[in-house]
């Protein structure tokens, strides 16, 4: 397992970073970083949406904190210049860049700043069922802003304004990254080698 976790070390001696393009050519199978599985043996990732913390824990010592030093490594195998993120908890669509290859820092910011940064607009929020509207405006009330990714101070929406993160209501943990063709499909209409279902956890 050891040389498992080993070949997602962080640096550019992998090969080319396959484009967008190379992707729908080629149609690779990408491997998913452990972390994004869940599966890593020594670190299980905890990532608050609403927040931007990251953190984690030893799946074999869950008392003791870790700090996300895996950042720079590279979300897979072989490295893509862009993930497609979408969640089966919202009608959002995340685009993940970066040309030397996509890490699992750029994940986790990007899903935070896409999520914190844009509003739910009216004809959304009045999509909701009556219930489900009143959920979010408890979340956003809960959550009162919060701070960020970057440490940053964010002010609280205004009355009637609510941030993409308070959609997930409770569901603001992060609980990784699965292939749904048949999901992903219904959603977009198509299918890619670098298109992800976010799991999300309370």
């Amino acid at each position: 397992m050891a040389d498992t976790v080993g070949i997602w070390s962080p640096g550019s001696s992998y090969g080319p970073v396959l484009s967008t393009t190379d992707l729908y050519l080629l149609q690779p199978e990408l491997q998913l970083h452990p972390i994004l599985t869940m599966s890593h043996p020594g670190f299980h990732l905890v990532f608050n949406l609403q927040s931007g913390q990251t953190g984690g824990f030893n799946p074999g010592a869950r008392d003791e904190d870790l700090p996300f030093t895996q950042k720079d490594e590279p979300a897979t195998l072989p490295r893509v210049a862009e993930l497609v993120i979408i969640t089966e908890h919202s009608p959002w669509c995340t685009i993940v860049k970066n040309d030397r290859g996509v890490t699992l820092g750029d994940i986790c910011s990007t899903v935070w700043k896409e999520h914190n940064d844009n509003l739910v607009t009216e004809a959304e929020f009045n999509a909701l069922p009556p219930r489900l509207q009143e959920h979010v405006k408890r979340s956003a009330n809960a959550s009162g802003g919060g701070g960020g990714w970057n440490m940053y101070y964010s002010p609280a929406p205004a009355q009637n304004q609510y941030r993409r993160t308070h959609w997930f209501r409770e569901k603001v943990y992060f609980e990784g990254l699965v292939r749904k063709d048949t999901y992903t499909i219904s959603r977009l209409g198509f299918k890619a080698p670098n298109i992800y279902c976010m799991q999300l956890t309370s």
